[in-house]
């Protein structure tokens, strides 16, 4: 690994280096190493039906170069955000399922996914899933059970090591929960010119607090007293109306893109200062020390949310967002100050002056359908994308063959 890396770093195209090194086994492919914090049942994998009989499943074309195409495996890593998301898409993907599944994908008698109609009318009618969304980018369909046109694999990290990643070419695509200008410490321009943002989701990033301390009555708190949790101006609950209990303020670990969101929508500067009693590096890891404490302070991505712990309602400058979708004004609407963009970061080179290859198109074209709104990003709990910002991300992407 040691000398491909040292060989990437000479100029080798990190695709070639993608498709030569092996560094990525077909073991590691995500729906075998889910992350079941999400909440998803993202394990299982459609059966194999009648429209599977007969077809020719012998050889595995994943890594081949096929009519001129990149088949090699494409791979990402990053943010515990954008993890649900992505790797519930490329469980999805590398089952490749019939269109007459039903569940998973296409249609039968008694249900259909979401959006089938659309997609149908599109072509996809008679297709397996990423046969479909491959072939708009001139991938040759295998007609196989979990043998997609080319394989995906999907590792978790955080933002910042997402965006180092894309950055040196070790991955495809770079998971990040924050923009990737204060992950890597650049300019707006120079994001512009080595990199694509390519959004698929929002997530209303809301404040939990354990269920001791909101059954106490602390259901909500102004954006003042949020920040002086985190200062450590406010440091017990009876300031703030709550029991006469010192407050345990939990914290995500420096470069996450969760972390670097927060302290830019909350406390101004990606760079500010805190005061923590602890850090976690994921998500899941916040929501366990908050059903674990009677007095603790958490914030983590929307997904997360679950049993033991109660998201807050914040008052900011006269404006209660609350986490319901029916309130007048909902943590899921842009205008909430926490409201965030999930990425998925891809890099310009000299292989993809546009920043984008064929193989990184068709993945997160599948995110940008009504289909991969409803499924990959509401179906864990996140926030779809409104039609206008599908159509400017989607324009983002190179022609469809």
């Amino acid at each position: 690994m040691t000398q491909d890396l040292t060989r990437l770093a000479d100029g080798v195209s990190r695709r070639k280096f993608l498709m030569t090194s092996g560094a990525v086994g077909a073991a590691s492919l995500a729906g075998c190493t889910g992350d079941s914090s999400s909440g998803s049942d993202e394990s299982d994998t459609p059966a194999d039906e009648s429209e599977n009989s007969g077809e020719d499943t012998s050889g595995d074309t994943s890594g081949d170069e096929s009519q001129g195409m990149d088949t090699s495996m494409l791979t990402a890593e990053g943010s515990s955000t954008v993890y649900p998301i992505s790797n519930k898409g490329s469980s999805y993907w590398n089952s490749n399922a019939p269109s007459s599944d039903g569940e998973y994908w296409g249609a039968n008698d008694e249900t259909s996914v979401p959006g089938w109609d659309e997609l149908k009318s599109n072509g996809a009618e008679g297709m397996r899933l990423a046969d479909y969304f491959a072939s708009l980018y001139g991938f040759e369909p295998t007609g196989q059970q979990a043998g997609p046109p080319f394989a995906t694999s999907i590792g978790l990290s955080h933002s910042g090591t997402g965006c180092k990643s894309v950055r040196d070419g070790l991955v495809d695509i770079g998971n990040s929960s924050g923009p990737i200008t204060a992950e890597l410490g650049i300019s707006e321009s120079e994001r512009d010119e080595k990199y694509v943002d390519h959004v698929v989701g929002r997530d209303g990033q809301p404040v939990f607090v354990s269920q001791a301390i909101y059954d106490a009555g602390v259901e909500q708190l102004t954006g003042e007293e949020v920040r002086g949790i985190y200062q450590g101006d406010i440091q017990n609950w009876s300031e703030v109306g709550g029991p006469d209990e010192e407050i345990f303020v939990v914290g995500r670990a420096e470069g996450s893109g969760t972390d670097t969101s927060f302290r830019l929508n909350m406390l101004g500067d990606a760079e500010a200062p805190m005061e923590v009693d602890t850090r976690k590096g994921q998500n899941q890891q916040v929501k366990t020390v908050l059903q674990q404490n009677d007095n603790a302070i958490g914030y983590m991505a929307l997904a997360f949310q679950g049993s033991g712990i109660a998201p807050i309602a914040i008052d900011f400058e006269g404006t209660l967002f609350e986490p319901s979708k029916d309130a007048e004004n909902t943590i899921f609407d842009s205008a909430y100050p926490l409201n965030r963009d999930l990425h998925m970061y891809t890099t310009i080179t000299d292989d993809t002056p546009k920043g984008t290859d064929m193989r990184e198109a068709a993945f997160i074209n599948m995110h940008l359908t009504t289909f991969g709104q409803k499924v990959f990003v509401e179906g864990v709990e996140y926030i779809p994308l409104p039609t206008k910002d599908i159509e400017k991300e989607k324009g983002k992407l190179p022609s469809q063959a």
